[in-house]
């Protein structure tokens, strides 16, 4: 497919969010008639884009599909609707050409891709890895959830740019083409939602990989099963990552040090105590954006610079700051009950408050209700629905009411912000890591870390 082949087709666009208006408008620079349908109601968009794109000639329908697409030419889904779902399959059997922004980048990106995708981590080691590439020097782009939606910078790429890309499940499940360098995080369940089952969702992830060629790169985290096991899913060359153990080929911690093992050469990298980010869980992020910066062309001085100051994410264990001796954390990017445990793990004993909950997507609790029976938190403050599961959980393995935290449920964020303020000691952390999805009372994670941060920088 050429970009002139887009002039002049009537092309869908399914899904009005982020990546579905990027969508849109490259398609209208390309000369297509664009109609965009959404099964959401038209107030829950800004008026003002819809407005702006329907002086261009956009069409739009909102409350359901159309019956019949077969007077179209092309259908471009949105991340958010499954290429298995009801209305796909519908479109395929309609005869209609069915894809997706990803797949159009892919097929017309004239560069190397780096992907990167994982249950989590996505995020964090994506960026290292930008910020590592852009300290080197390089012309460098980042995309996905963590940066732009990537046809917003296509036609400012050049053959010697290089593209980090965040890749969910969602982008991968019916990929036919695989980046150039392709790291896979740990991969544990999540997104159940939207997927089957964990088999259909482990296979979407996989995609990173299954269309690789001999030249290109996997990179695999070593400590997790279903990760580390993926490699017989790509025709790259295979390097490991871990902060448990040594890897034959690749970057790993050991003695407190990171190291990079590369074809017969081992290197001595930084002290582990020298990477600003926080927590352990974070090392095998860094492992892997270091491998990858590397295998990208970055140099160690570039590399090491920006591990000394990378100060993390926001949303993703964010220092909000203190009243009357509680510090509050934000850390609204971890969506699942693993996330949890971690942030808890990186910021130590000082957690005494933890508020928690959100949209149920049929995740397993069990093992944050486990960790949560063992540890300092004093407080629960929990949102509907899975905070109720969240408890139920911690009840199965403390059976005596008295030996539990304290449960306190919210139906707000400026209810929980004054509910943690009111019950949390000075000296303590309260910590809002809520391993579930946002939908529901917030718009996304940032909307709900962001609420957060305003209630807490108005207490007085």
């Amino acid at each position: 497919m050429k970009k002139e082949d887009f002039k002049g087709k009537k092309i869908v666009v399914l899904g009005f969010g982020v990546e579905g208006e990027s969508a849109a408008n490259f398609l209208l620079e390309n000369g297509a008639e664009v109609f965009v349908v959404d099964v959401r109601s038209e107030d829950k968009f800004e008026p003002e884009k819809i407005s702006g794109l329907k002086q261009r000639g956009v069409e739009f329908q909102f409350d359901s599909y159309p019956e019949d697409f077969s007077k179209f030419d092309l259908i471009l889904r949105s991340p958010g609707i499954s290429p298995l779902s009801i209305v796909a399959e519908k479109i395929k059997k309609q005869g209609v050409e069915f894809t997706s922004p990803t797949k159009i980048f892919f097929d017309f990106c004239p560069c190397p891709i780096i992907g990167v995708t994982g249950t989590k981590g996505k995020s964090t080691t994506s960026t290292l890895i930008y910020e590592m590439l852009r300290e080197e020097g390089f012309d460098v782009y980042l995309g996905g959830n963590v940066g732009k939606p990537p046809l917003d910078f296509l036609d400012e790429l050049k053959s010697d740019s290089k593209v980090v890309l965040e890749l969910s499940s969602f982008q991968l499940q019916d990929l036919d083409k695989s980046p150039q360098i392709a790291v896979v995080l740990m991969l544990t369940s999540e997104h159940l939602d939207y997927h089957r089952d964990i088999k259909e969702y482990i296979n979407a992830k996989r995609n990173i990989l299954r269309f690789q060629r001999p030249d290109d790169f996997a990179i695999l985290n070593r400590d997790y099963p279903v990760s580390n096991e993926s490699d017989v899913h790509t025709q790259g060359r295979i390097y490991k990552v871990s902060r448990e153990q040594e890897v034959d080929q690749g970057c790993f911690v050991r003695d407190d040090f990171i190291w990079l093992k590369m074809g017969t050469r081992e290197e001595q990298i930084m002290p582990a105590s020298d990477v600003l980010l926080a927590g352990r869980h974070n090392l095998e992020n860094v492992c892997a954006a270091v491998l990858a910066a590397t295998l990208a062309g970055a140099h160690m001085q570039a590399i090491i610079s920006v591990l000394k100051s990378f100060k993390g994410l926001e949303h993703r264990l964010e220092f909000v700051g203190e009243h009357h001796g509680i510090k509050f954390y934000n850390d609204s990017l971890a969506t699942i009950p693993e996330a949890v445990i971690e942030g808890i793990e990186a910021l130590g004993e000082d957690v005494e408050t933890l508020i928690a909950g959100g949209y149920d997507r049929g995740l397993d609790y069990s093992e944050l209700g486990k960790y949560l029976s063992d540890s300092k938190v004093r407080i629960l403050i929990l949102f509907p629905t899975t905070g109720e599961k969240i408890w139920e959980a911690l009840c199965d393995v403390v059976p005596n009411e008295n030996l539990r935290p304290k449960k306190l449920d919210v139906a707000s964020m400026k209810e929980a912000v004054l509910t943690a303020y009111e019950h949390t000691n000075p000296g303590k952390i309260c910590l809002m890591s809520p391993g579930a999805a946002s939908f529901g009372i917030f718009k996304n994670y940032k909307d709900r870390g962001d609420q957060f941060k305003n209630f807490v920088n108005s207490l007085v």
